[in-house]
């Protein structure tokens, strides 16, 4: 295509109890309008974003370049016209999305024909762990495993296309969290008797989203026993949030992937009502109600503007 644009959606991992596995999508946006060029270029059109590094600096290209190369293709150049509406470092999936947007980017120059299945796999590659990279693939909420006995770390998915009835409430405060930071909370290791009761509780969680009871699953979502108690202390707000999402009729509210943003489930018919409560009750957040994408990554070759207007 000589133009094209890429869409990927921001992603919440976890969900509480299924860490490292479970992820959900959400309708925010990584967007690349593309389109051929002499030169390799890349802009930046949105204030979510960092200043805009030398193209050969850039993670989309560098991510690109790599897959490229990995199938013994080069790439023509190309200007990428990028546009996001998730926050960097929030536990948003800001970086599965650049990841996801940068295989696909080579996908569609180089016409390599990766099925959803090879993107998953390479994206859970780089980013470590599959549950923000298959849910902004396939949207909806994905439970995701990589083979890790054999050396084709192939990743197994579930997804569950639901949640209609429900929406999440995001808390995004004014401060970033890195990952390794995150992760430098949580014990090496657990006993045997931790580790069941955590699977239990990750197991409930699944059945009850399985079987459209909410509430109940919004009663094993706070019932983790993987991270959050060991990252809660990490987020000042973390008590105040929990307690009063529930008051005003959430179903559960928990940390965000690795946050410091956190999401509340709750029900479709309250959760604008709940937001907006919320964003008075912590008026240094961003706080919005937000549906929970369907489509994960798209294509679209027919809507993209040229690029000298954007």
């Amino acid at each position: 295509m000589m133009a094209f644009q890429i869409r990927v959606p921001a992603s919440s991992a976890n969900l509480g109890p299924g860490f490292d596995s479970v992820g959900i999508a959400l309708d925010r946006f990584l967007t690349l309008d593309v389109q051929k060029s002499d030169s390799w270029q890349f802009s930046h059109h949105s204030a979510l974003l960092a200043d805009c590094p030398p193209y050969e600096e850039h993670l989309i290209y560098q991510i690109a370049l790599q897959t490229a190369g990995l199938h013994g293709m080069k790439m023509a150049p190309h200007h990428v016209a990028v546009t996001s509406e998730i926050p960097f470092a929030r536990g948003l999936g800001s970086s599965a999305s650049a990841v996801l947007a940068g295989i696909e980017l080579a996908d569609q120059i180089c016409d390599l024909r990766l099925s959803k299945e090879q993107i998953l796999t390479a994206a859970t590659e780089t980013e470590g762990h599959p549950d923000n990279v298959a849910a902004a693939l396939f949207g909806g909420l994905v439970v995701a495993a990589q083979h890790t006995d054999d050396a084709s770390h192939e990743v197994d998915y579930v997804r569950i296309p639901m949640l209609k009835e429900v929406q999440a409430v995001l808390y995004i405060p004014d401060f970033e969290l890195r990952t390794a930071a995150a992760r430098g909370v949580l014990p090496r290791q657990l006993s045997r008797a931790e580790a069941v009761n955590a699977s239990a509780v990750s197991n409930m969680m699944i059945a009850s989203v399985l079987k459209g009871d909410y509430e109940q699953a919004g009663n094993w979502m706070e019932k983790d026993k993987f991270h959050e108690p060991y990252r809660a202390e990490l987020l000042p707000d973390y008590d105040k949030i929990k307690q009063e999402a529930k008051q005003l009729g959430a179903y559960a509210t928990v940390i965000s992937g690795a946050g410091p943003s956190m999401l509340s489930l709750a029900p479709k018919t309250k959760a604008e009502q709940i937001a907006k409560r919320m964003a008075e009750i912590l008026p240094t957040y961003q706080v919005a109600a937000t549906s929970f994408n369907q489509s994960g990554l798209e294509v679209r070759a027919e809507t993209v503007p040229h690029l000298d207007n954007i």
